[in-house]
């Protein structure tokens, strides 16, 4: 669930998807039932929907979707708390952390070792966060449409920008309007693979063959904490490096 398009294409090509499943069900899972407590028909419960099309996206088994809905459902679901951390990678790369976690200490202490372990370090509140903006963003395979008719079907449900590659397609709107944006996408493309709010680099910090190596340990090992939902970053790793990490 990293942050950023090209890490993702890396984990792919390790093989990491995979090895991650079960923990990857795990995070999406508790995701859910923390959303299914404001509501839990995901008719009106944006959150909840958002969710579920993310278990689904991720070829979550309705049975493991039911069975977390129906945790919050029936009050016995544990308390979970949201957290935000801040912090520096290699090469200067400003890193975003969301966490759920019942245990806010123990989840501090495991999010300060990753970085510290990985030459970055965690900053204060509002540290990095000026850096990115908080959009709405909406994913399509990119076997959905082509990229022309994708923006254009983007701009026509009202998104402020759209970015493709061979992967996928990200469109992005304000925070606003994703839902609205995504219902009207869903009329004309289907449902989405993903629709959430997330933060967006405002600018790229170009990594070397070192530090990418560093800041692709240091995502790993924060992933792999299970109280980490997503990891966001502005780094860009350039095709030539990727291919060699």
């Amino acid at each position: 669930m990293a942050g950023h398009s090209k890490f993702k294409t890396i984990m792919h090509r390790k093989g990491a998807q995979d090895a991650r499943r079960a923990k990857l069900f795990s995070k999406l899972a508790r995701e859910i039932t923390t959303a299914a407590r404001s509501g839990a028909d995901p008719v009106f419960n944006p959150r909840l929907r958002t969710a579920i099309a993310a278990a689904k996206a991720a070829s979550m088994p309705k049975d493991n979707i039911d069975r977390a809905v129906k945790k919050a459902e029936g009050g016995d679901a544990e308390n979970y708390e949201e957290l935000r951390y801040e912090g520096f990678g290699p090469g200067g790369v400003s890193i975003i952390v969301e966490a759920l976690t019942d245990n806010r200490n123990r989840t501090a202490s495991d999010v300060r070792t990753a970085f510290a372990k990985n030459g970055g370090n965690v900053g204060t509140s509002g540290s990095v966060s000026h850096a990115f903006d908080r959009l709405g963003c909406i994913t399509y395979p990119a076997d959905v449409a082509n990229a022309d008719a994708l923006f254009e079907a983007a701009v026509n449900a009202g998104a402020e920008d759209v970015e493709s590659s061979d992967e996928e397609h990200e469109i992005w709107t304000s925070a606003e309007t994703l839902h609205e944006v995504a219902k009207q996408l869903e009329e004309t493309l289907g449902e989405a693979s993903g629709a959430k709010l997330a933060w967006r680099p405002q600018s790229w910090v170009t990594l070397g063959e070192e530090d990418a190596g560093k800041m692709i340990q240091m995502i790993e090992a924060l992933e792999d904490l299970d109280d980490v939902q997503v990891v966001y970053g502005n780094y860009d790793v350039p095709d030539e490096i990727m291919e060699r990490l």
